[in-house]
């Protein structure tokens, strides 16, 4: 993954510490903050900014300590570039557990909880490459006719 520091100049304040733009074959632009639910008002906005020309998906995410029989996690709220919110989004855990990683937030290896359920995402030295794993869930069964 490439992993970079973008502040980018807003008409709308982001309520934030740092952002981190993360390409995993796909833009994603990381911003930590301790107020995951302003993806809604700041997604759209962040999305079509013109930083991204081909606009971006945007991750609001926020570092969750360990506590007593918890392991120490990274809340993450999605915007994906063209959906809008989402439960979930496999890159965009992979991109915000690198972008904690290169700020120093997280270790090389993070729990993201989203809205859609926890994945677990490591980042390992020795092949740079980004494993992620977690549950898979039947969500729809449907049929279109053509």
């Amino acid at each position: 993954p490439l992993a970079l520091h973008v502040p980018l100049a807003l008409r709308r304040g982001v309520r934030g510490e740092a952002a981190v733009f993360v390409s995993m074959g796909n833009p994603h632009y990381v911003i930590f903050t301790d107020d995951v639910d302003q993806v809604g008002e700041t997604g759209r906005i962040l999305e079509r900014h013109p930083a991204f020309p081909q606009r971006c998906n945007i991750e609001f995410a926020q570092v969750i300590p360990p506590s007593e029989g918890q392991e120490a996690g990274i809340r993450t709220r999605v915007w994906e570039r063209g959906s809008g919110i989402t439960q979930a989004c496999g890159t965009g855990a992979c991109a915000t557990a690198v972008a904690a990683a290169v700020t120093g937030r997280a270790g090389r290896s993070s729990q993201i909880v989203m809205d859609g359920g926890t994945l677990h995402v490591e980042w390992r030295e020795s092949d740079n490459h980004v494993y992620m794993t977690g549950p898979a869930a039947f969500v729809f069964d449907g049929e279109i006719g053509l």
